[in-house]
């Protein structure tokens, strides 16, 4: 009787175990979009600004792009740096966001505003800073945003708006990489156009991720 006993409460304990961390994966990567539900697709992107470039290859989509969560994560992480502590941080140029779950992007130096760094955010942390080469026509003031209008989770928005629309278009794939581009102290989101096997749709984006215009082009 006393072996019995002891079988059930380690047989409860694991149950409930198991339980609780079902729980918790749930909230941290819960499914609701598009993209979530689709089968992981390998390709080729290529980013280029007027003054720098990625040649980045996707790895496994994870559904990076629409993971609230996973991108507010990854922006707490970037202000935690201790370069940057008690210091406005601004984004420089633009900044590329994976569904495999990296991030690209390019910011003013903490201490010398004319200079630019890179950073990269891979497997949940950030590398670098990689110096930035720049010419003397470069105009830094005129390609910078602060942090704080390019709130990460807007790109999930944007992944969230994007892939519903191509859901509904013949032949059109969900979006894999989605970046930002600064002229003029003013951000512009893309990709800005969906192609479906039959037509075309231009797609434009609000600085909060918000839909500004969709129609056929």
């Amino acid at each position: 009787m006393r072996k019995w006993s002891i079988f059930v409460l380690w047989a409860f304990v694991f149950l409930s175990c198991r339980q609780i961390s079902k729980s918790i994966d749930e909230t941290i990567n819960p499914i609701d979009s598009v993209a979530d539900k689709q089968q992981p697709v390998t390709t080729v992107s290529t980013t280029t600004s007027t003054t720098h470039s990625v040649m980045h290859r996707e790895g496994e989509n994870i559904g990076f792009l629409t993971d609230t969560l996973k991108l507010l994560q990854a922006e707490v992480l970037l202000r935690k740096l201790p370069q940057y502590a008690g210091k406005e941080i601004y984004v420089y140029s633009s900044a590329s966001f994976f569904d495999d779950g990296r991030i690209f992007i390019a910011l003013q130096h903490p201490t010398n505003p004319k200079y630019v760094d890179n950073y990269q955010y891979e497997k949940d942390k950030w590398t670098g800073p990689k110096p930035e080469q720049l010419s003397v026509k470069d105009d830094i003031k005129n390609r910078l945003v602060p942090l704080s209008q390019m709130n990460f989770i807007n790109v999930s928005r944007i992944g969230r708006i994007y892939n519903k629309k191509a859901s509904e278009i013949e032949g059109a794939t969900l979006v894999t990489h989605i970046y930002v581009n600064i002229w003029n102290n003013t951000m512009q989101w893309f990709p800005n156009s969906i192609s479906g096997s039959r037509k075309r749709y231009l797609i434009e984006f609000n600085t909060d991720g918000t839909l500004k215009s969709f129609k056929q082009g």
